[in-house]
């Protein structure tokens, strides 16, 4: 779609609590070994050498470690240390493209994934240089140590499909090719990282991609889940994966939309609203939380069709649906929480007013111009210009008039 065709942002809008919209069908819960957690967590990022000095305070300052203890709060304690480790190399190679040192740069994307893909094909060759594959191969060294083949199977084809959508992201945002709505929502299950949680497998052109990203995976990690490999292809269980991923991606869309628009970075779910609605900013944000919420609906009515698989399967796909609901609403809670999205707003009440920040490429009188400052200098631009032509053809009769000779 044509971003000459998008709307000038209004300089507030306002956003209803999204937790409220998934509250009734996800339950959120803490783990109590957070903290344990995440000093050794932390250690080990900081001898990485990832980021140094503020940057490194910065990033950290995002309560990664919160996201995974409101994420899987039934994990153990060596357990939520790599799911914090996840989080940690997943956000920090992510920033590499959306905002980094790669941002609109795929082919500098794609050497990075092409390294990282290397850990998990040789997973027994040495860390390589590259300090992202480097984090990614420690993790991957764990989650192997626990998990069931079928896990690390479906762990690693998500993080392949997560990082093929980084390059293709990364290629929008050099040509500022914005989606369609429809687009843009299969695009993002995967580079929400979705799979690697979940890791539920439907065909999708050009590949096989995991639907819930690898987030879905390290939920089935997080607690050695055994569920056999038929299961993941029913239909329904596909279902219930693509509306979980959705009902966590929508509101990340609705919580980064300011920041990223303030980045310069368009690709986001609003403005796909925007422009295939010809709509407004405010009307966008409702059309997307309207959504959510319908999409909530769809999640529980799925879950409600689920078949019987045996009792030991239920079982066990009974934790792995409880531990999904907590991910989900433990990430919609954290988009608040974390500094990474409202830059030090208030969100005790998340019924929230939001100003639109300013652009941070754009000169300071040009920075928020709402529809209705925009219109006043489109209808100036045309009241001026007919102004003068009327002064003009004024001075013009005047002087015809002094200079007829008298008769």
């Amino acid at each position: 779609m044509n971003l000459e065709k998008l709307r000038p942002f209004s300089s507030h809008f306002y956003m209803r609590d999204l937790a409220e919209v998934t509250a009734p069908v996800f339950e959120l819960k803490k783990n109590p070994h957070q903290a344990e957690a995440y000093r050794s967590t932390k250690q080990w990022f900081m001898n990485l050498g990832v980021y140094h000095g503020e940057k490194e305070k910065r990033f950290l300052s995002h309560s990664f470690d919160l996201y995974a203890g409101l994420s899987f709060p039934d994990a153990d304690v060596t357990h939520l240390d790599t799911c914090i480790a996840f989080f940690l190399w997943a956000f920090s190679f992510d920033d590499l493209s959306d905002e980094g040192e790669f941002q609109s740069k795929p082919e500098r994307v794609q050497v990075g994934v092409d390294i990282s893909m290397g850990v998990l094909n040789n997973p027994d060759a040495p860390a390589p240089r590259f300090k992202y594959a480097a984090m990614l191969h420690d993790i991957w060294r764990r989650f192997r140590a626990t998990a069931s083949p079928g896990a690390c199977n479906r762990f690693k084809r998500a993080v392949e499909s997560w990082m093929n959508s980084q390059v293709e992201q990364s290629a929008n945002r050099a040509t500022s090719v914005i989606p369609t709505t429809e687009d843009f929502i299969i695009l993002r299950r995967r580079t929400i990282g979705g799979p690697i949680v979940e890791g539920t497998i439907v065909p999708s052109p050009p590949f096989w991609v995991s639907i819930l990203t690898p987030h879905s995976a390290m939920v089935e990690y997080s607690l050695d889940l055994k569920i056999p490999e038929y299961v993941w292809s029913h239909p329904i269980l596909e279902e219930l994966s693509k509306a979980a991923i959705d009902i966590m991606t929508w509101p990340n869309d609705l919580c980064s939309f300011n920041k990223e628009q303030s980045d310069g970075d368009l690709q986001n779910l609003v403005v796909c609203v925007m422009l295939e609605h010809d709509t407004d900013l405010q009307s966008a944000i409702n059309i997307v939380t309207d959504m959510l919420s319908t999409r909530v609906d769809d999640y529980a009515n799925y879950k409600k069709q689920l078949p019987s698989f045996g009792a030991e399967v239920d079982r066990e796909l009974a934790r792995y649906f409880k531990a999904l609901e907590h991910y989900v609403q433990g990430t919609v809670i954290w988009y608040y929480d974390s500094p990474r999205y409202f830059r030090g707003m208030d969100v005790s009440n998340r019924n929230m007013l939001i100003p639109v920040f300013p652009r941070a490429d754009m000169p300071a009188p040009q920075r928020a111009i709402t529809p209705a400052m925009n219109d006043k200098r489109s209808s100036f631009s045309y009241i001026l210009p007919t102004i003068l032509i009327l002064f003009i053809a004024f001075i013009s009769l005047f002087l015809a008039f002094i200079m007829k000779p008298w008769v």
